[in-house]
């Protein structure tokens, strides 16, 4: 997902709502884990033909699953405007209730627990169009400069229930899928995944098979339909495919290039990239970008940086191309790791936002990742805390990118040791591959390995609006220092330059006296480039 970049309050990609709104049962039937959803989604088979004039698609999805308790009713998802045609079960068609955009579908008798079973939801209608996609859900209708249609879809925080019959829970992940859509003949359509062939229908559309041999987001499942050109290449045993308007193919392949130095540098880092089976794709859109597993939407007009801009003020971001890093940075966090709850989305977009850093660190050194991260913070409101609410489909702040990011920056300097660190890290991304996780899954990972207790750092910056202050005061001729905090019982320890030499401190929430002597509040500096936080002189 992409942060909006107007201001400091500006929202990220499709927030829904803000911590403590006043939820409505759209809300719950969508955010919650209701009895009607105790099943296991095994597969989506999605086939659907789209008429770029009319704006309209139909077609079908198969949804096998696994009952995990007895199922007299089942809750898949469809938004209200798209039309149910008709829902099968083998050969018996079945009833179903809608509720917003909730489907209830009856069976004449009751899925038994562990039994594996399908169902087919027909459907047909006009698709909600976005008014500024990705910050909102919907299809993209637009033409390219030689007047060919370019559509695509975008729907995280939304839901894809805008478009397609599904569970529409990050909970759930489909283990594969096939995807087929069906487009105007001369068209191309790129989906997730491998393509596994296309075929002429004689009614002057071509169906586009792909199938995606991992589990995948709801979210991520898209389509991409343009007068596309192809070009390849590889990293390792990856397979790397371009597609892109064929007036930009020039550009293209020399901005692409960049993808093998950020694949040389996540591989050190992060591991594999965790969807080999299914090849990397960037698909350039007519949108700025999204983390489509396996099929990453790009559009970013081949320019560095974001659009053009640093996010961080320093330059530094201006040396790479963010769409490239950012969301191919979130097929290892978002796509391969998964918040259970859109709620823990600092999961997704604070380790995505870190992983700028690590690609800095790796072309260009440390010095230059701390300063972008330092200058990421202008970015962060600290006007609500990065954590939403439970089980009503809510993201917390915005401040989930730079915030997070700083956090794990932060958490790396109270390891000072950084072989421990990048072995933490990386073994993070492989203990939770293609896994869906929560926060204190997260927590718990990373206190681990060290003696300091990180709950209350965790505490203090994830479900608090403030940043920790480090007070420092006269007391006769000695420096008292201090943490003030919303956490009781905050140990973090920091660092700081006194006279110029760094010392480690190990502040608590009551005064501690400095055993150095020092002769003026001004001769103490916080490394802030390594911990984020505020100081307050008082005099």
């Amino acid at each position: 997902m992409i942060i909006a970049v107007i201001t400091i309050t500006s929202a990220n990609g499709q927030v829904l709502s803000n911590k403590q709104k006043k939820y409505t049962e759209a809300d719950s039937l969508r955010g919650s884990l209701r009895p009607e959803r105790a099943y296991d989604v095994l597969k989506y088979h999605l086939q659907v033909q789209i008429d770029p004039e009319e704006r309209y698609i139909f077609g079908f999805n198969t949804i096998t699953f696994k009952a995990e308790t007895e199922l007299p009713t089942l809750q898949i998802d469809l938004f209200e405007n798209m039309k149910i045609d008709s829902i099968m079960h083998g050969t018996e068609k079945l009833g179903y209730k809608r509720n917003f955009n909730a489907v209830f579908v009856e069976f004449e008798e009751s899925i038994t627990a562990e039994t594996t079973d399908s169902i087919q939801v027909f459907y047909s209608g006009n698709p909600i169009v976005a008014k500024n996609a990705p910050w909102d859900g919907g299809f993209v209708f637009k033409k390219d400069e030689e007047g060919n249609p370019w559509i695509a879809v975008t729907v995280q925080g939304t839901g894809a229930s805008l478009w397609y019959p599904n569970k529409d829970h990050q909970s759930d992940e489909p283990e594969e899928a096939l995807i087929e859509i069906a487009v105007p003949n001369g068209l191309t359509n790129v989906s997730n995944g491998r393509l596994l062939g296309k075929t002429d229908l004689h009614n002057g559309y071509t169906r586009w098979s792909y199938k995606v041999s991992n589990p995948i987001n709801n979210y991520d499942i898209v389509f991409n339909i343009a007068n596309y050109v192809h070009f390849k290449d590889t990293y390792k045993d990856l397979d790397l495919d371009y597609y892109v308007l064929p007036y930009n193919l020039e550009k293209a392949k020399n901005q692409f290039a960049e993808v093998i130095p950020m694949m040389e540098c996540f591989y050190e880092k992060f591991g594999e990239y965790p969807f080999k089976e299914d090849g990397y794709k960037l698909v350039e859109t007519p949108y700025l970008g999204m983390e489509h597993q396996s099929a990453v939407a790009y559009g970013n007009y081949y320019k560095m940086g974001y659009l053009g801009r640093d996010l961080s003020g320093t330059g530094i971001g201006l040396k790479w191309d963010f769409i490239i890093i950012h969301e191919s940075g979130h097929e290892w966090f978002g796509n391969s790791i998964t918040a259970k709850d859109i709620a823990d989305m600092w999961i997704h977009e604070g380790f995505t936002t870190y992983s700028e850093a690590v690609y800095i660190e790796c072309r260009w050194g440390e010095e230059d990742a701390l300063e972008y991260l330092k200058g990421l913070r202008k970015n962060i409101g600290n006007q609500a805390s990065i954590i939403g609410d439970y089980g009503v489909n809510s993201e917390g702040s915005s401040d989930m990118y730079p915030k997070g990011a700083n956090l794990l920056n932060t958490l790396r300097s109270i390891y000072n040791d950084d072989e421990l660190w990048w072995k933490t890290l990386k073994n993070y991304t492989l203990t939770f591959r293609h896994k869906i996780i929560d926060t204190k899954m997260v927590e718990d990972f990373f206190n681990a390995p060290v003696e300091t207790d990180l709950q209350p750092i965790f505490d203090q910056y994830l479900r608090y609006s403030a940043i920790p202050v480090l007070e420092f005061k006269e007391t006769g001729k000695r420096i008292s220092y201090r943490w003030k905090t919303d956490v009781a019982d905050f140990n973090m320890p920091v660092d700081v330059f006194i006279n110029k030499k760094e010392i480690r401190l190990t502040p608590s929430n009551t005064w501690k006296e400095l055993s150095k002597k020092v002769e003026d509040l001004d001769d103490i500096k916080v490394n802030d480039k390594e911990f984020y936080i505020q100081t307050e002189f008082l005099k």
